[in-house]
């Protein structure tokens, strides 16, 4: 049953320019609906090459409010106990992590109950590193996404897009978070009109993103997250090694977490080619 969050989008928004992705055939399947961004399984065939686009969460892993958020302690050792055991506390928002909709929405679906159909799709990998070379606050828009579509053909039913702006090459330094002397970060994500292009045109589950938000660094009213989650989507943010992944033909493996109640957390992402 769709939450009514989704019925009212669905209400609301009429699927318009919905060729640029789909066919007429597929055009008038309902986009809410979690079972129909499940992923052809004949796309996930026999990989010959894995590989992993987690990045090693690490006490000083950059974090949005600029804080430690990841902490471990010994419990038992192998020197004292002859076994190993740590208690983890960490934000469920740090390091390499899923957005689940109730992360930006009054009740939404947890992570423990977002499909597990939808975290095994094909990968959408949308390039946009020369332009966030040169700009920072660069933001994936519908011209990146109808070129995208032009090269690669349709965006693939059930598929996750992502954003490669070439953001892993500034972890290690202050340039990951980027900010300016005033405190404002900046770093590049997808424009709120990327996203409603998604929305309406095709049948996508989630989003994600090689920096630190789905929402560009100076954003300040999370327009994005608040356009998307809702959606009853969910997204990913500081994925790692897009640069070893083709525009289109892998497939994503999302090993979210399952804690009930939960807004995302940290996960291990794996791509098989």
């Amino acid at each position: 049953m769709c939450h009514p969050v989704i019925v009212e989008y669905v209400k609301r928004k009429a699927l318009s320019r919905r060729d640029l992705f789909r066919d007429s055939a597929l055009a008038g399947a309902a986009i809410a609906a979690s079972s129909a961004m499940a992923p052809r399984l004949a796309l996930a065939q026999a990989a010959s090459r894995v590989v992993d686009l987690t990045h090693t969460l690490t006490y000083d892993f950059p974090t949005y409010f600029g804080e430690q958020q990841f902490f471990d302690e010994d419990v038992f050792t192998y020197a004292d106990n002859s076994f190993n055991l740590k208690m983890l506390r960490t934000n469920e928002h740090t390091g390499t992590h899923i957005d689940a909709p109730l992360h930006f929405t009054d009740g939404g679906a947890s992570i423990d109950q977002v499909p597990v159909e939808t975290l095994v799709c094909p990968l959408a990998v949308v390039d946009i590193r020369e332009r966030a070379s040169e700009d920072a606050d660069a933001q994936v828009t519908p011209d990146d996404l109808r070129a995208w579509v032009a090269k690669n053909g349709p965006i693939p039913r059930g598929a996750c897009v992502a954003q490669n702006a070439g953001w892993q090459a500034r972890l290690g330094s202050p340039a990951f978070r980027n900010a300016d002397s005033s405190g404002t970060m900046h770093f590049p994500a997808f424009h709120v009109e990327a996203v409603q292009m998604l929305l309406e045109e095709a049948e996508v589950a989630g989003i994600g993103v090689d920096t630190l938000s789905i929402d560009y660094g100076p954003s300040t009213d999370f327009i994005t997250h608040y356009t998307w989650l809702p959606a009853n989507r969910w997204a990913l943010e500081n994925m790692a090694n897009l640069d070893m992944l083709p525009a289109t033909g892998a497939t994503l493996i999302v090993g979210a977490p399952k804690h009930q109640g939960g807004t995302g957390g940290p996960c291990r992402l794996i791509a098989l080619i």
